[in-house]
């Protein structure tokens, strides 16, 4: 029988025990390795959204988000920080195509980080804008030769966010990255001074979201690009917590068969409390993962079809994520809660992920309190709420 070709998936999974043996590394230098970017580049996942012009795969959001969960479960810090430099280029191919072919043409390995909260402060010129501001959470930025960042810009009928996109040569990294959870992301701190930035590197977000921006239009063939990316963006977060969720079953079994009580000498993998937390949070976490896995496939289907989703559609894709990750969170805390005193230890692999899968619910994106008003909103058949983006 002839042998299959590996798949996405399996490429990684090759690479990952060398990755999570750099774990301590990330969170030492409070940046991802560089070698753990290099080992990931070489199975192509950087390339996941990347057009086919360029030589990319145009992924489907399925496989690529098994891929990013996957990777979690050796580091978090390396696939929250990875997840997001390939995922930019889901926006970013459908911006101009004289900003892609500045960011790809010469270099297809190109990837960019982001800090997409309007913070930049623009002044109108001719040609473009005069960009200044300082963009904090920067993740994977050491890592980028571009950067994505937010501003809010005069227009007739108002400001309009908008994104900046700048090359590494006009912008300086501060490091500002002193986290306790996701320590190794290295999410830094963009610091730019009066740049000019070219109205070709510059879109609106209401223009990507409603596929009218400059590039929506370049690959008309394309499965992957219908999905407007903030989806594909926040998407990211909630394959991370999953992954996260699924090695801290994996980790607490085998930790929890072994251990002994120091007191008695009870062996705690014998108990019926152990047992029952720990059924308890697999089944969490294999709902979650069903859960997201079915929203996964329905953007595929979606961008497949060249099906623009409803106003209904886009809240549960935009708030599904937010509650996959709250419930990954229980079932983390429920087994960390039972782990211990050892595993509050520096060197414990428990607490790294506890505390990064805290960490996942901290992002504005899986702000439950707010998704739950924006799903809430759009089922009373309300109009959106500006302020809960």
């Amino acid at each position: 029988m002839l042998d299959q070709p590996l798949t996405m998936l399996d490429r990684v999974k090759a690479v990952l025990p060398e990755i999570a043996a750099r774990a301590s590394l990330a969170e030492e230098n409070r940046m991802v390795p560089a070698g753990n970017i290099a080992l990931l580049k070489t199975t192509g996942l950087h390339r996941a959204f990347q057009p086919k012009a360029y030589g990319g795969l145009e992924m489907p959001v399925p496989e690529f988000e098994n891929c990013i969960a996957a990777i979690a479960g050796a580091c978090g810090s390396t696939a929250w920080a990875f997840s997001l430099l390939a995922q930019h280029s889901h926006q970013l191919a459908i911006c101009s195509k004289e900003l892609q072919d500045e960011l790809w043409a010469a270099d297809p390995d190109v990837v960019a980080s982001s800090s997409i909260a309007p913070y930049g402060r623009a002044e109108e010129t001719e040609g473009g804008i005069t960009f200044s501001g300082e963009f904090g959470w920067s993740s994977g930025s050491d890592h980028a030769q571009w950067a994505i960042l937010g501003f809010l810009r005069a227009t007739p009928q108002g400001k309009a966010y908008s994104f900046a996109v700048l090359p590494r040569r006009d912008y300086t990294i501060r490091d500002t990255w002193f986290a306790k959870g996701m320590r190794g992301s290295g999410s830094k701190t963009i610091v730019v001074d009066r740049v000019f930035v070219p109205e070709h590197r510059i879109e609106t977000v209401p223009a990507l979201m409603s596929m009218q921006s400059a590039g929506a239009a370049l690959y008309p063939d394309s499965k992957t690009y219908f999905t407007p990316f903030i989806y594909v963006f926040a998407s990211c977060f909630a394959a991370v917590s999953l992954g996260i969720a699924e090695r801290m079953i994996e980790l607490y079994k085998t930790r929890t068969q072994g251990r002994v009580r120091a007191y008695t000498g009870a062996k705690v993998g014998q108990s019926i409390p152990a047992a029952m937390r720990l059924a308890e949070s697999a089944h969490q976490v294999a709902a979650g993962r069903a859960f997201l896995e079915k929203a996964w496939e329905d953007m595929r289907d979606h961008a497949a079809r060249r099906v623009y989703p409803d106003a209904e559609k886009m809240a549960y894709w935009r708030t599904n994520q937010a509650y996959a990750v709250r419930i990954f969170i229980e079932a983390v805390d429920r087994l960390f809660a039972a782990s211990g005193g050892t595993a509050w230890f520096d060197d414990s692999e428990a607490q790294r992920l506890f505390r990064d899968s805290h960490m996942t619910g901290a992002h504005a994106y899986t702000d439950y309190n707010i998704c739950a008003q924006i799903l809430g909103r759009a089922l009373m058949g309300l109009e959106p709420d500006p302020a809960l983006f």
